[in-house]
């Protein structure tokens, strides 16, 4: 099943309906209440996210389920062309944004940059986390991928001197009621999304 398709932009129109398509997803799941409560917070973490972007940012939402596995999306245009394509995809594997606070505040800046990247960005060093190795199937259904809540937890968990970092992921709303959360670009979009199986 595919929820309605709502524009949403980040003045908040279109917010309250993305919100709304949760509620009707979760009825339609016939999900309890606790896991419709997740849901509508996934939801809204994501429009948090979407509020929190600068310009003139649009995008569309929507929600998609097959059996209980619900997959969230949120995709915008990006003004990146070849060239930025290539130092984005080129970027090194231990580049890291210690500017952005909280897991969505460093999804959310992944987003922005993705969106309107600058002429003279260096990849290199803005990237979320890390460069990853997707496998076929998020080839497939993603295009590129740039970011995985599972790598980054991996590299978290593996890395030496990431305490302040962990402990902000274990605190994340995100981080705890997902399975996933991938970033990556589609062709001319940018897309977020958040994986979860109730």
């Amino acid at each position: 099943m595919k929820s309605d398709i709502i524009q949403v932009t980040n003045d908040g129109e279109g917010v309250k309906s993305a919100e709304l398509q949760a509620t009707k997803v979760a009825a339609f799941l016939e999900l309890d209440q606790k896991d419709a409560l997740h849901l509508a917070l996934l939801t809204e973490e994501m429009m948090g996210m979407m509020l929190a972007l600068t310009g003139q940012t649009k995008a569309v939402f929507w929600i998609e389920s097959e059996d209980k596995k619900v997959t969230l999306h949120l995709r915008a245009e990006t003004a990146m062309n070849s060239e930025m394509r290539q130092k984005l995809l080129s970027a090194s594997s231990t580049g890291k944004n210690i500017a952005a606070k909280g897991i969505m505040g460093k999804i959310k800046d992944l987003f922005q940059r993705l969106i309107e990247p600058a002429d003279d960005t260096d990849w290199s060093t803005t990237v979320l986390m890390q460069d990853i190795n997707p496998d076929a199937d998020t080839i497939a259904s993603l295009g590129i991928c740039l970011w995985s809540l599972k790598q980054y937890k991996a590299t978290l968990k593996a890395g030496v001197g990431a305490n302040k970092e962990w402990d902000e992921l274990e605190k994340s709303i995100v981080s705890k009621l997902a399975d996933e959360v991938q970033v990556g670009i589609i062709d001319d979009m940018v897309e977020l999304i958040i994986f979860k199986s109730f």
